[in-house]
């Protein structure tokens, strides 16, 4: 089947609009190519020893794409998709350069091509993620994880996910039950599994996800203690746990927040991450709103993450 790769270059601090304009042509996912991902590594010397360096440069900005099939209407699409990127600095988004470029491709091509850039990767203490199709030799004390996010959102390399995992590093004891919403390929759920947590149960509304998820947990022998439920936290959770974690976007944590309580127990935490800077006084003041005490703020790059909990608990 042949595709038409759409490609936007722009800056990390619209990536969020920009995958949303892609979204509303038609797209069922989109792939995010930021250099400046690799600033996870802050100063840690050691980290550079999971990096490729031949693959970056800092200097091209980030990349977005999305694939369209081929069909009678492909032109109209492409053209709202540079007229909406176009609209976008008139919302107050640094947008760069907001090049539009097409490319054909076939489907067996763009479905695998990105493996060439998923090297096995240090996040937190003591965690490395690694493809499944690379080899790699665990250090002392590291606990490597095995992962193909496949068409799933979820590789370990963002600083979201990064921010996340340090946070269940701090938090997880082995009383701790969780709940991962979006859970994606399931990295955040085999995370918590692996540093102790009682029981882990993934939220995904997305089908392709939730399978991925469940091979990705299958791979990770951790299915004894993590559940993949498809649906809506609302919709398919009814326990509370004692962290509940979302690494989505900003304003679905805002909807998140106001029912959140509900599920978390004495003294649970709420670990949201995947917020752009620009919107954390806002999802802070909604949180506050909805009765939930802000414990933390950590920033990576263009993101943040923010730990809360029940006021008085």
């Amino acid at each position: 089947m042949k595709w038409i790769e759409v490609s936007i270059k722009t800056t990390t601090g619209a990536v969020e609009a920009v995958a949303n304009v892609l979204y509303d042509a038609g797209v069922s996912g989109v792939v995010i190519e930021d250099p400046h991902d690799i600033t996870i590594t802050g100063d840690d010397e050691k980290a550079w020893d999971y990096v490729d360096e031949s693959l970056i440069d800092l200097e091209q900005g980030v990349t977005v794409k999305g694939y369209i099939p081929q069909s009678v209407d492909l032109v109209e699409k492409v053209d709202l998709i540079k007229t909406s990127i176009n609209n976008l600095p008139e919302y107050g988004l640094d947008i760069g350069t907001g090049e539009v470029s097409t490319l054909e491709v076939n489907e067996e091509d763009w479905s695998t091509s990105w493996k060439k850039y998923y090297k096995p990767t240090k996040i937190g203490e003591n965690i490395v993620i690694k493809p499944t199709w690379e080899e790699y030799q665990a250090k002392e004390k590291e606990m490597v994880i095995e992962m193909d996010p496949g068409m799933a959102f979820g590789t370990g390399t963002h600083e979201t996910t990064a921010m996340c995992v340090e946070k269940l590093e701090k938090y997880i004891s082995d009383e701790s039950n969780v709940f991962d919403i979006g859970c994606g390929s399931g990295i955040l759920s085999i995370v918590a599994a692996k540093l102790g947590a009682r029981s882990v149960i993934g939220v995904d509304y997305d089908k392709v996800a939730v399978g991925v998820s469940k091979e990705n947990i299958l791979n990770n022998k951790v299915d004894d203690v993590v559940e993949i439920r498809e649906g809506n936290l609302m919709n398919v959770v009814t326990e509370k746990a004692n962290i509940v974690i979302a690494n989505i976007i900003a304003d679905v944590i805002i909807i998140l927040s106001k029912d959140i309580k509900s599920f978390l127990s004495d003294k649970g935490v709420f670990i949201a991450s995947g917020i752009i800077l620009d919107k954390v006084d806002e999802v802070k003041q909604k949180l506050t709103e909805n009765g939930l005490e802000i414990l933390e703020v950590e920033t990576k790059g263009e993101w943040a993450a923010i730990v809360s909990k029940v006021k008085g608990e």
